[in-house]
Order: structure tokens, then sequence, then C-alpha cells
């Protein structure tokens, strides 16, 4: 079992390229995998270990100048879900586009016992997933407006086409909290004063609230793309984009041309070959389908919940 971690720090970092090489050197030392962006305004990664690799880097960053109150989200899987090691500068750990944007000055934090509150609540609020469309169609908060875009970069311009009365409290909650770090001070910038986040995101309020109030799984970056986040609410809340049954694994076509991601089930990617549509499964360029892989970490969480998760995951 190998451990995946999860976190962002917004410290300021005055030479991103010497601290780039110095991290990314020790990363190989550790040898471990996965992504770090890294920039001016702080680190955004998530890494891939054992258990003692993945202390080892904790204990490495946290030694770091200002990043002694890094906050490490924690999840685990049957295998090491990256491929290699990526450690990089950027413009930002997390691409948004708008300047003078400070997290400091972004939303209140809900810790998830009081997120949950807030759920069971009658208070009046507007929730906001603040993720791609592709991430909330797999899972996501009951009653959350879910924005139709596909970059986190689309969110300054659907803000300028949303009605929500400047005076209505708003609740946002993204994957580990990251986006939500910018996307409320820019809401607070546009004259929104009661903007509150879901402190840790989805996967700490799953980890410590069992995933109440959450439809279906959680997208994730890495080779995994979904993973649970309640275990007592599993049916699928999306459909095989082949079949039209219910499904919520995301393969990529098998059409390198096309490599889109899409939603498919085990019967679906059996008619066509892993791929999309019947063009693609017509192209030159199609990888060889192996069905006993494109859905190995589906059948992780078969074995891992038994058969309740079966009779849910399958819709019935």
């Amino acid at each position: 079992m190998y451990e995946v971690i999860l976190y962002y720090n917004f410290t300021e970092v005055s030479d991103p390229e010497s601290f780039t090489f110095e991290h990314k050197k020790a990363l190989k030392n550790m040898g471990v995998k996965g992504r770090v962006y890294i920039s001016k305004e702080g680190i955004n990664g998530t890494l891939a270990g054992t258990q003692e690799q993945m202390e080892e880097y904790k204990k490495y960053l946290r030694s770091l100048d200002g990043f002694h109150d890094t906050e490490f989200k924690t999840d685990h899987s049957d295998e090491i879900p990256f491929a290699k090691l990526i450690c990089k500068v950027r413009e930002e750990i997390v691409a948004i586009h708008v300047d003078g944007l400070d997290p400091a000055e972004g939303g209140r934090y809900l810790e998830p016992s009081e997120w949950r509150k807030f759920m069971e609540s009658d208070e009046d609020y507007v929730l906001i997933d603040v993720r791609n469309n592709y991430e909330s169609k797999v899972g996501h908060f009951e009653g959350a407006v879910k924005p139709d875009v596909d970059t986190f970069y689309e969110f300054p311009e659907w803000l300028e086409k949303i009605d929500i009365p400047k005076e209505k409290k708003v609740l946002m909650y993204c994957t580990g909290g990251i986006r939500c770090e910018k996307f409320s001070v820019l809401m607070k910038k546009k004259g929104w004063n009661d903007v509150n986040q879901l402190h840790g995101g989805i996967l700490r309020y799953a980890k410590e609230e069992g995933g109440k109030h959450y439809k279906g799984k959680c997208f994730v970056f890495d080779d995994r793309l979904v993973v649970p986040v309640n275990k007592n609410n599993l049916e699928p809340i999306a459909r095989c984009e082949i079949t039209g049954k219910p499904a919520d694994s995301y393969i990529n076509c098998s059409n390198m041309d096309c490599n889109k991601l899409f939603i498919c089930s085990e019967e679906g990617a059996q008619i066509m070959e892993g791929c999309c549509s019947e063009d693609c499964m017509k192209s030159e360029y199609k990888r060889p389908f192996d069905p006993d892989n494109a859905f190995k970490p589906f059948r992780k969480w078969y074995n891992y919940f038994g058969d309740d998760f079966k009779k849910k995951a399958a819709g019935s």
C-alpha cells in the first residue's frame, strides 16, 4: 500500500528557479513520483510513495523557511498513481490569470464539522463547486451550483455572468482547497462579503466527516482519476457515454489523436475497444485496448468495499 499526499502553501519564493532545482534534486533522492509546481507565490503538489518516503518529504518541506505550517491531505493506493516525477516552475501554482489575488484576503475557513452543520441546517446560502465541469459531473455536494467551465481560469468570466445577490452567504469547495483560496478573494473583490470555503476541500471532508451529503465520487489529477468519498452513497450520478447506463469511471480514448477523457462503463469500453466514437475506432493511431488494466482502480474499490459497493456502483 502506497501513500498519496496533496498539499499547497502560499509562501513567497524569491527565486523559484533555484528553489525548484534543489527541490527536484531532493525529490529524486527520495525516489518519489508525482507533480510539484513552484512559483513566486508558493508550492502546489501531489506525490506518492511509501509511508516512509512521504514522511521524509513532509519533514523536508516543513524544514524550509516559510513552509513549516504546510498541511497535507493523505490517501492510499495499491499502486503509485504517477508514471514519473515532474517538478517545475509555473507562473501561478493554480492558474486563474487574475493579478493581485492574495489568499490572505480570502474567505473564512469552515472546518469539515462546521461545513456539515451548514449542510444540515436551514440557513440560506448558495453553494458553489469551484471545479471544472468534468469533475463535478461525477460527484458534488447536494444542492451545489456547478459551473459549466473546462478550466479554472474561466471562473472569472463565469462570475461576471452569474446572478447571485451580493448579500447572499456563499459557501464554496474544491478538491483540496487551493482553488477556493483564490476564487474566494475574487468574489470578495467583486462585492460578496460573506464568503466561506471548505478548509482542506472534499478530500479532508471525506476523511473527517465520511463524505456525508456528497453524491458520487471525487475526480483527482492522477492515474486513479476518481476516488470514493462517501462509502454509504456510491451510486454513479453520471452515465456511460457509450451505453447510457450509470457509470462514473473515466478513461482516455484509445485513439491517440483524440485522447478524449470520457465517462465509460466496462461494457461500453469493450464495445468500442476503449474509443469514444466509431471514427476513433477506425484510426490508425488507435492504441491496443487492454480491458484488464483499463479499469484497475475501479476494481480496487470493488475489492475494498465488497458486495455492497458492487451493488451500489452498478446502480442497483
